[in-house]
């Protein structure tokens, strides 16, 4: 991984990070894989905002781990799960950051999850 570029985030790559206040349930195939008041909003450039859950808060017996790897030179290495209930759209539908670089440290331990993988992620 030392022959990845690494990046800080800066005012031409703008990261932020800040609480999303709100309740934040995601649904694939009729059930309820996320519910958490403790989702995190996190901001890149001008990508739109991403709501990271909490993985203690995501229904793990609904998931699947796969071999899956995409790496970020922001955030660093990230790992996927799909949803088994859901099928085939939703193969690789949550990402995670399992050490994240020390900018994002914050979304340690959470889950984000593709919008067109599931059914819906609710906010409010």
């Amino acid at each position: 991984m030392t022959d990845r570029p690494r990046k800080q985030p800066g005012p031409d790559h703008p990261i932020t990070i800040t609480p999303t206040g709100k309740r934040v349930v995601v649904t694939v195939a009729g059930k309820v894989v996320a519910d958490t008041g403790d989702a995190l909003s996190l901001r890149e450039a001008t990508y739109p905002a991403v709501q990271y859950v909490p993985l203690a808060d995501v229904d793990q017996t609904l998931l699947e781990r796969t071999g899956t790897r995409t790496y970020c030179p922001y955030k660093g290495e990230a790992s996927y799960y799909s949803i088994t209930a859901g099928g085939e759209r939703s193969v690789d539908a949550i990402w995670e950051y399992q050490a994240p670089y020390d900018a994002v440290a914050q979304i340690k331990d959470h889950v984000a999850f593709y919008p067109d993988r599931v059914d819906e992620i609710k906010i409010g």
